[in-house]
């Protein structure tokens, strides 16, 4: 891979990127809430899930897709892919994070020259979800799918890591050490998504949707979900 799409892969996938992703939990607040990730054991375990059982059958897969589909100039498979990543969010907070950080990366888009003005104007013509806006960001890089999925989860990862540290909270040693255990496993997940057949994806996570709808009502909360 040329170092310039690494490092744009690189920048895609930093915390710092300014698209909000710092707001959001994905129901992991609740999840300590409720007594299901109260540890660092737990927290561990319950982010590998998450990243086996839900990433890697819906985001990961559609993100492969979404890169292919956005390389082949197909507008329509484009609009079908952001369709169901938004119909099949299960709560209202976790739609609202897909919409809110893919109306963010396309104004991050429209301030750099990763991708042409078309691509930019077919984006904004939907109602951008964040994995579909991702893949046109890193279509642009010329990089692999694989390490385009790889970058995501990683990206995803530090995330979710960082919303663990505040909402358990764990120290920053807990947080590395449960960073480097998820990142182990991400090879894996990429691996599955990728095998896939186009279609196949899945967005079958009940206890995140129940988790979600108590986050809604929760007494005190840092996250936006």
């Amino acid at each position: 891979m040329l170092d310039a799409s690494l490092m744009q892969l690189m920048w895609l996938a930093s915390p710092a990127l300014p698209i909000g992703g710092f707001a959001y939990s994905e129901c992991f607040e609740a999840a300590v809430d409720s007594g299901r990730a109260s540890t660092e054991a737990q927290a561990a375990v319950w982010l590998q899930d998450q990243l086996h059982l839900s990433l890697a059958r819906s985001d990961l897969p559609v993100l492969a897709q979404a890169v292919a589909a956005w390389r082949a100039k197909d507008g329509a498979e484009i609009e079908r892919l952001n369709n169901w990543v938004l119909q099949t969010r299960e709560s209202a907070e976790l739609r609202a994070q897909a919409e809110q950080m893919g109306r963010s990366l396309l104004e991050w888009l429209r301030n750099h020259t990763t991708a042409s003005a078309d691509d930019i104007a077919l984006l904004a013509a939907l109602d951008p979800s964040y994995p579909v806006a991702f893949a046109l960001a890193a279509a642009s890089t010329q990089a692999p799918v694989r390490a385009c999925l790889l970058a995501y989860a990683f990206g995803w990862s530090e995330n979710m890591v960082q919303a663990a540290i505040k909402s358990v909270p764990l120290g920053q040693s807990a947080g590395q050490r449960i960073l480097s255990a998820l990142a182990a496993h991400i090879p894996a997940a990429v691996d599955h998504a990728l095998a896939l057949a186009p279609g196949a994806q899945q967005a079958f996570s009940p206890m995140l949707a129940i988790l979600s709808a108590q986050h809604e009502v929760q007494y005190s909360r840092l996250f936006r979900s």
